[in-house]
């Protein structure tokens, strides 16, 4: 069934408004006038730019304190309002927005960075309706066109008032709300097992990586594996490249040469995943200059040395580290962390088990991040066909004379 025919049997035949937002709604800032000092042992809660960013609902569970005083005229946030984040550092990503959809009686007030939308009381919208709508596709392009800047972009007020919404009959907006929501309650589910299973592989991995002086003999890496850096840039990237380039982040490149084949583990040598971003390669690939690759010598299981790096060689180098925090790795950090070496039948029992810990929690071909990712991708489908309605068709969009006076 297509998409429009799907959406003429859900209206059946009742009309789809189009209003300009500045025309149906108060657009209203968030605090103003605060000092950092303010924002410590506060009187008050506010909602902050990541509970806007990260939530299509506000986390009412996690809200920032601030200081306000009586005499203060700043804008409370309500019930129904949808509130959207001023800047960021894409023009994709700028004006994101949550609604709020739990009623509530203290005062909460709206961060400095973010402004909110506060429908007229006319206005048949709900809140429930109006968390998807401000999300879909096609909302997030026209939000984006109100995006100016270079290294940082801003709504502009004026033109985010001009951008024209849909307002269909509330029994669609109750239907397309109830068929959306039974999406999100899957994805909520999934993601719930994916942290019990997480916190599951946790518990197992760290007993089943403890070993007592008997169960196993301790060596430094430096002498269970050779550690290397790569050749090249990230500028020596290629779209089309035959061979897999890892670089300093999760994504790897492409190359149409290759420095190594063999088995390798891959770490960050310095940037935001340092100590952090690991990858198993096996065969041929290139390597950034400031990567690392551990080489697990013959009579290890490579697989092994993988999992307990994985698991423990971050807080190693925290630890490690004169620094607060660790901006690049050299390679004599590499060779003192110290590894346990169980007998080799042993360190096969244990990769076979994490292994499929690993996939069940981790793995974006299977296991549970594949499933939710399957069905988020499910959910946004469902969501832009929904709220794409039509707005030239005179079906939706005529409304009689007579039509009005009824």
């Amino acid at each position: 069934m297509s998409r429009l025919s799907f959406l003429e049997r859900l209206l059946e035949g009742a009309a789809v408004e189009w209003k300009k937002l500045g025309e149906v709604a108060e657009i209203y800032g968030g605090l103003t006038g605060k000092n950092k000092s303010d924002f410590e042992n506060g009187n008050a809660k506010y909602i902050s730019y990541k509970n806007i960013f990260n939530n299509i609902e506000i986390n009412f569970d996690r809200l920032d304190s601030v200081k306000v005083s009586a005499s203060e005229n700043q804008h409370e946030v309500k019930y129904g309002d949808v509130l959207f984040t001023g800047s960021s550092e894409t023009a994709d990503e700028v004006g994101m927005s949550s609604s709020v959809t739990t009623q509530f009686h203290s005062k909460v007030y709206l961060n400095s960075f973010s402004f909110g939308v506060r429908f007229n009381d006319d206005i048949q919208i709900t809140p429930e309706f109006s968390k998807y709508l401000f999300r879909s596709h096609f909302m997030r392009v026209e939000i984006a066109k109100t995006a100016s800047g270079v290294t940082r972009f801003n709504v502009s007020k004026a033109r985010f008032k001009k951008i024209k919404i849909p307002i269909p009959p509330l029994h669609v907006q109750g239907e397309i709300v109830r068929i959306l929501d039974n999406f999100t309650l899957l994805t909520a589910e999934l993601t719930a097992e994916l942290t019990a299973r997480r916190k599951q592989y946790a518990y197992y991995r760290d007993r089943l990586l403890t070993f007592t002086e008997e169960q196993a003999e301790w060596k430094t890496l430096g002498e269970v594996a050779k550690i290397g850096t790569g050749s090249h840039d990230t500028q020596d990237a290629i779209e089309d490249g035959d061979y897999i380039f890892y670089a300093r982040g999760r994504e790897p490149l492409k190359l149409d040469v290759f420095d190594f084949d063999e088995t390798a583990i891959i770490t960050a040598g310095d940037g935001a995943g340092v100590g952090k971003v690991f990858h198993y390669v096996q065969g041929k690939y290139a390597l950034h200059q400031r990567a690392y690759r551990i080489v697990p010598n013959e009579n290890m299981e490579a697989r092994f040395i993988y999992h307990y790096i994985t698991s423990y060689f971050y807080a190693y180098i925290q630890k490690a580290s004169v620094s607060s925090s660790v901006t690049s790795l050299r390679r004599p950090m590499f060779l003192k962390f110290p590894i346990p070496i169980p007998p080799l039948v042993e360190q096969e029992r244990i990769v076979a088990i994490l292994d499929k810990f690993d996939a069940l929690t981790h793995s974006l071909t299977e296991g549970l991040p594949r499933e939710i990712e399957l069905r988020q991708k499910q959910y946004e489908h469902y969501r832009d066909m929904l709220l794409n309605f039509p707005k030239e068709n005179p079906a939706y969009l005529e409304v009689t004379h007579e039509q009005k006076g009824k």
